[in-house]
């Protein structure tokens, strides 16, 4: 009967080390992949592109090495390697990064396009005045200045006016009231005076 205990207590000691082991072992996992894991996220975010980048130049490098010993230009022999779908769309993304015209820009450029259409415009430095043109334009522009002096909208002080205002300003301001509702206020002013409003 005791051997049989023993025979048990063995199985399960047995038993107890196997999952010992196991729990180690998965400690021992756990811990290299929180090492890689805290590694990883100390490098920058663009390492994976930058590590991808350098892989893709070393193998660049040793296409153009194996070209160039073979006496074959590397451009055409990649060309060779690359399908006609794949060739035109590279060259349609390469087109739009190389697109000058970039449609409209600022009201500057719209007006320099509409004022010089073309090229071949002839400018402004060709064209020459005849003295007769210049002192036309002379007279007329001394002829302008002379109206402009002799033409006031200063309206002349008007003794015989109501007075009804504080200050200029007040003055101003009345009249502006009063051209926009005097047809409508005359009335009421007028029954005031009288001492005839209710």
């Amino acid at each position: 009967m005791s051997t049989t205990g023993a025979t048990g207590s063995s199985k399960y000691m047995e038993k107890l080390r196997e999952l010992h082991l196991r729990v180690n072992e998965a400690r021992k996992s756990n811990h290299v992949q929180v090492v890689e894991e805290d590694k990883r996220s100390k490098l920058p975010s663009n390492w994976e592109v930058r590590q991808k980048r350098l892989q893709w130049e070393e193998e660049d490098e040793l296409f153009r090495l194996e070209c160039n010993q073979q006496k074959i230009d590397p451009d055409r022999m990649r060309a060779l390697n690359v399908s006609a779908e794949i060739a035109d769309r590279l060259e349609i993304r390469r087109r739009k990064k190389c697109n000058t015209d970039e449609g409209f820009s600022t009201y500057a450029d719209a007006s320099h396009h509409l004022a010089f259409p073309t090229a071949d415009t002839i400018g402004l430095t060709d064209r020459k005045d005849t003295p007769e043109a210049v002192e036309r334009l002379a007279k007329q522009i001394i002829e302008q200045g002379v109206k402009r002096k002799a033409y006031s909208r200063r309206r002349p002080f008007d003794a015989d006016a109501d007075i009804d205002y504080i200050n200029e300003r007040n003055k101003r301001y009345n009249e502006l009231l009063d051209r926009h509702y005097g047809k409508y206020t005359a009335e009421i002013k007028q029954n005031l005076e009288r001492g005839t409003a209710i």
